[in-house]
């Protein structure tokens, strides 16, 4: 018989969820940042060992929301703790209890979700730190395993995925292939690549006003071939992405290509255009254009 199941890893923004999933997956099909909000989509992070299959559904980070785009990236985090069946919940060592933990707990306690704490960044602080953080936890939720980790450093990952496998149901099938890392079309997962260069070329607030769509993807069998336009909210910001005589749009791209060659095993010729549209993020039809629909999640 084999077993699987869904597991939300939630939290607060720059927490480290998708570091943890990276880890566990050992590849990337998630980007990073030292920037808050990153994670905007959804994704499924799918880990196989023999007769047992993981579905880890990573998350955005859970915020106050400003705009339409925020308004997603919160239906997207909660409607993942209503689909799991268990919840990896993600903070950060020595630092205080927000509302953003109080409200999952909230929903942990209403729904009797199975749910472990993951602490993360516990390099950073002293065993003090880790065991207040636990006691700070355990008077407010019988946790079902707390695990110190430190995600950046593979370190205490193995052991949340062992915690995870006791909540796993028998199944007579796989909901996906045996051989699959993520159900992320080939599109989406380029297009995160290079918006998480973007985050790391450059700094300020330009980069959460930003958004990547995939005009061409053609795989010409020793050479992917990809167009993407990168969309700003102002005029300004366009200037800046691409930088005095294109060299910020430059560093980007090489960045970018140098991850997709990774994750595609071939070699990338990589076309970055930058255009502008004003406020997306303040227009519900705008925010689903480019892909952030709260459909999916009905």
């Amino acid at each position: 018989m084999k077993k699987t199941g869904f597991i939300a890893i939630v939290g607060r923004p720059n927490v480290g969820k998708s570091t943890l999933l990276n880890s566990i997956l050992g590849e990337k099909i998630t980007i990073v940042s030292s920037k808050p909000q990153t994670t905007r989509n959804r994704i499924l992070g799918i880990h196989t060992q023999g007769d047992t299959q993981f579905v880890f559904m990573d998350t955005p980070g859970m915020h106050a929301p400003k705009n339409k785009l925020g308004d997603y990236m919160v239906t997207a985090a909660n409607s993942s703790m209503h689909d799991a069946d268990a919840v990896v919940l993600v903070v950060e060592a020595s630092k205080p209890v927000t509302n953003v933990e109080n409200n999952v707990i909230e929903y942990l306690k209403k729904s009797g979700v199975p749910a472990i704490l993951a602490i993360n960044k516990v390099d950073l602080t002293d065993a003090v730190g880790v065991a207040e953080t636990i006691k700070s936890y355990s008077a407010l939720h019988d946790f079902d395993a707390f695990v110190p980790m430190a995600a950046k450093k593979d370190k205490g990952t193995d052991i949340v995925l062992k915690e995870c496998e006791k909540f796993l149901s028998d199944v007579e099938n796989f909901f996906f292939p045996e051989d699959i890392a993520t159900d992320q079309p080939e599109r989406r997962l380029a297009s995160e690549i290079i918006r998480e260069k973007i985050l790391k070329t450059l700094n300020k607030e330009i980069p959460h006003g930003t958004a990547v769509v995939i005009e061409e993807f053609k795989d010409e069998g020793t050479l992917l071939r990809i167009r993407a336009e990168i969309f700003c909210e102002k005029t300004s910001h366009k200037g800046i992405i691409v930088g005095k005589n294109g060299a910020a749009l430059k560093l980007i791209g090489t960045y970018a290509r140098q991850d997709l060659e990774k994750i595609f095993g071939t070699k990338v010729y990589l076309n970055l255009w930058v255009k502008v549209k004003e406020n997306w993020r303040e227009s519900a039809a705008a925010v689903g254009n480019f892909g952030y629909r709260t459909e999916e999640f009905d």
